[in-house]
């Protein structure tokens, strides 16, 4: 049986800086963000938070 592979996953967010959203679809004037790593991921959306950016 063969073992799954989580080190192919890729998480992405787009951040707009200017409306201080982060969406979790491409949207226009937004900064992709990759991640490799769920917990550099979910580190990353935690920081935004604290900031108080909106989801999407």
């Amino acid at each position: 049986m063969e073992k799954a592979c989580h080190s192919d996953s890729l998480f992405r967010v787009w951040i707009d800086t200017e409306r201080r959203i982060v969406s979790f679809h491409e949207v226009e004037g937004g900064q992709l963000l990759e991640f490799r790593s769920r917990d550099l991921f979910m580190n990353c959306v935690d920081q935004y938070t604290g900031q108080q950016y909106r989801y999407q």
